[in-house]
């Protein structure tokens, strides 16, 4: 027997699908120009910018930033420079200090005849400044060979002074400022706030991990108490002649150490 063939109603069949119209293509914009026109502002028209670009409105301010400058002069905010004014020299024109012997002793005769590196230490019990003659005394025998003293100068008495030298075995010489004159005349950096810093704490932690201690007992002697310890000391490089100063580091704050490279640089080669 043939297959039975059965036939829906119209209305039970679905619908035919319906054709998608192709959408037709637009054609695409032409390409934005890789630099703005003389008319455009950068914003309106995409710059394709080297590495090295720089903005011109920054121009001005990126050659400040880059622009070397050259110390003359030392500075009474505390660092180092090369010194070629004479009045720095005026000011210690009547300024003594002592040596372990009492005698007085004017502070550009130092070098006068000579050239000497010329150590200021904060006080005679000053931990850091021990630690700084130290670094001083590691470099004295390049000092010597090139003929140059090795001098430290501390604010205190004679007899505190004495005791700095049987303490720490300093092999320069040492001379005392009971007044601070040298000090004031070289505008050396003065005040708690340049004391007590996060950096110079630091400093002192590492010193006593190292093995150095202060002396507390020349510490609370009546002129370091009644100034309250807050004298910064520096260094300077001088002479011979009493005016040629070559070279001056004032301590911005307890334990900053000049580079002893420039150090040396100034006084031995």
């Amino acid at each position: 027997m043939g297959e039975k063939i059965f036939f829906l109603p119209s209305f039970l069949c679905p619908p035919p699908p319906k054709k998608k119209k192709k959408k037709k293509l637009r054609p695409s914009p032409p390409a934005t120009p890789t630099c703005p026109s003389s008319t455009h502002s950068h914003r309106s028209s995409p710059l394709i910018r080297s590495p090295n670009f720089i903005p011109t409105h920054r121009l001005h301010r990126r050659s400040r930033l880059l622009s070397p400058v050259t110390a003359t002069s030392a500075s009474p905010a505390g660092g180092s420079s090369a010194v070629t004014s004479e009045g720095l020299t005026n000011s210690l024109e009547n300024v003594n200090v002592f040596d372990l012997e009492g005698k007085a002793v004017k502070i550009s005769d130092l070098w006068r005849g000579r050239k000497a590196v010329v150590a200021f230490a904060r006080h005679f019990g000053c931990v850091l400044c021990r630690k700084r003659a130290d670094l001083l005394a590691s470099k004295k025998e390049v000092i010597d060979a090139a003929g140059v003293a090795l001098v430290l100068i501390g604010p205190g008495s004679i007899d505190q002074a004495k005791t700095f030298s049987e303490q720490t075995k300093f092999p320069g010489e040492i001379y005392a400022d009971p007044d601070h004159s040298s000090y004031n005349a070289l505008n050396f950096v003065y005040g708690v706030s340049t004391t007590f810093t996060p950096l110079a704490g630091l400093k002192i932690i590492q010193s006593y991990m190292e093995g150095y201690r202060q002396d507390w007992g020349l510490s609370f002697e009546k002129d370091t108490r009644t100034r309250g310890g807050w004298q910064q000391g520096g260094l300077l490089v001088a002479g011979p002649g009493t005016s040629n100063i070559s070279y001056i580091h004032r301590d911005k704050e307890a334990g900053d150490d000049p580079d002893m490279e420039d150090v040396i640089k100034a006084c031995c080669l």
